[in-house]
């Protein structure tokens, strides 16, 4: 990882993941969950995959570019899919999370329901006795779905593991700056491609920007027992494509890099007091300024791109500025409480082995008047957890495996392979991207026909309403 250190900035934290020294043994994924807000057109890569896999294809819907029912009619029959409109979380079979509501009516309150979906996906896990579940982001693509049952094998010895994110850097903004203007910055495993033991992992995702990195910490240890293995690949993005993205995410980085700061020093999550805090805010804005200053004395971007650039830092400083020592303590100290608090909710959810569908997905609303709104093709029960099967065919990219996947699918996952051998060139000098790897870097022209698609496909059928059921 070449690129300029900074004393107030730890541009890396892989030295606290586990790479295993041998190729490990494939396991059987028991479901791919993917939360969208995209148009549904963005599914096809996950839907590929758990064809490939010959496992249920979960997708969590909302906002209006996407629906269950959108889903169903255009991933085809050949996929076991549940689809499910997410509805006000208050409906929902969850606990009340304390450190929810300590951002409540406040700036620093999460406006996105990523983590509520993540959350509701584990809770339907454990109900349908699915033990092993690989999460993907609807930007994601995944050039060789054997990948993900690596992963899955994983979990025989530790309780979660990432996959490797190739393609467009994965970061939040100040640190996209801080890579463009010759940073040293890596990316770290998240949620957008991990694999996660349901029944030994009971930890929960946080309703705030980094929630991924809390749901893999122990909050009084560290890091939980996590490794890495195979690669994804990210669809490019705009960090600085308005500055309300920056404002989002500054107080979960802030947490997240306080946090694993601590981890890099021998410490636990726990070890956090106002004397930190108040020590790695500083470090923070000396960081953002630093990184400013770089942007503002460059010339290696186009005026655009370099204007929003610094309209973003300024964005991200300014929230800096208004968060205090109290208030990052006082969170750490209700998400400790939480983690308790998930548990004890966990240990109240029980399989329902050889119950049908329908009523596996109600049962995941708080009112029996208002079910959820959901769509399912495949398979009508829970399989006994008992009874679960082993591997069900030798995963592998050979002509006859490839036989077996619909001619659609066929063309998802030979566009994301293709992907991965063009040069890093066709990439647009966007954020850094053109310092990702050559191997694993996206086309250009590929992504923006793949986004030209998507958003025809949303403005046809994202919006239309979804009130059936199956």
């Amino acid at each position: 990882m070449a690129g300029t250190a900074t004393p107030d900035h730890h541009g890396s934290h892989r030295r606290l993941l586990w790479q295993p020294e041998n190729s490990p043994r494939p396991g059987r994924v028991d479901a791919i969950v993917v939360p969208t807000t995209r148009p549904v057109a963005y599914l096809k890569d996950a839907a590929a995959a758990a064809f490939f896999l010959g496992c249920p294809l979960v997708t969590l819907h909302s906002r209006k570019w996407t629906s269950a029912r959108a889903a169903t009619e255009h991933l085809g029959r050949s996929v076991d899919l549940i689809a499910i409109d997410l509805p006000d979380p208050a409906r929902l079979s969850l606990p009340e999370l304390e450190t929810s509501r300590l951002l409540a009516g406040t700036m620093f309150e999460q406006r996105s329901d990523l983590s509520t979906k993540r959350n509701l996906a584990l809770v339907l896990s454990r109900m349908f006795g699915w033990e092993r579940v690989v999460f993907l982001d609807d930007d994601i693509r995944v050039p060789y779905p054997d990948d993900l049952s690596e992963a899955v094998g994983l979990l025989d010895t530790y309780t979660a593991v990432g996959l490797g994110i190739g393609g467009f850097p994965d970061n939040s903004v100040v640190c996209h700056a801080f890579r463009a203007v010759g940073g040293k910055q890596d990316t770290f495993i998240g949620g957008g491609a991990l694999a996660v033991d349901v029944m030994r992992n009971r930890s929960f995702f946080p309703s705030i920007y980094n929630d991924d990195w809390f749901y893999v910490l122990d909050a009084g240890k560290g890091l939980q027992s996590v490794a890495t293995v195979g690669q994804v690949l990210q669809n490019p993005y705009d960090p600085y494509r308005t500055t309300d993205r920056a404002r989002a995410e500054e107080f979960g980085d802030v947490l997240a890099e306080g946090t694993f700061w601590l981890l890099d020093q021998g410490k636990t999550a726990s070890d956090g007091g106002l004397a930190h805090w108040h020590d790695f805010l500083e470090k923070r804005r000396r960081f953002i300024e630093q990184v400013l200053a770089m942007v503002e004395g460059s010339v290696s971007f186009e005026p655009a791109l370099r204007a929003r650039m610094i309209e973003a830092l300024k964005a991200s400083l300014g929230r800096r500025a208004l968060i205090k020592p109290e208030l990052c303590a006082a969170y750490m100290r209700a998400w400790v409480s939480d983690q308790e608090r998930w548990q004890e909710h966990l240990q109240g959810v029980q399989p329902l082995p050889g119950q049908s569908r329908h009523k596996v997905l109600n049962a995941l609303s708080r009112s029996i008047a208002t079910p959820l709104t959901w769509y399912t093709m495949g398979r009508c029960s829970v399989p006994e957890p008992s009874h679960r099967p082993g591997q069900s065919r030798t995963l592998s990219t050979s002509r006859r495996a490839q036989s077996l996947i619909p001619s659609d699918f066929q063309l998802v996952l030979l566009a994301s392979r293709l992907a991965i051998a063009e040069s890093a060139a066709a990439v647009p000098a966007l954020a850094g991207a053109a310092s990702s790897p050559a191997p694993h870097a996206l086309v250009a022209a590929d992504v923006a026909l793949a986004d030209q698609e998507a958003q025809a496909e949303g403005m046809a059928t994202g919006s239309r309403p979804a009130r059936g059921r199956s």
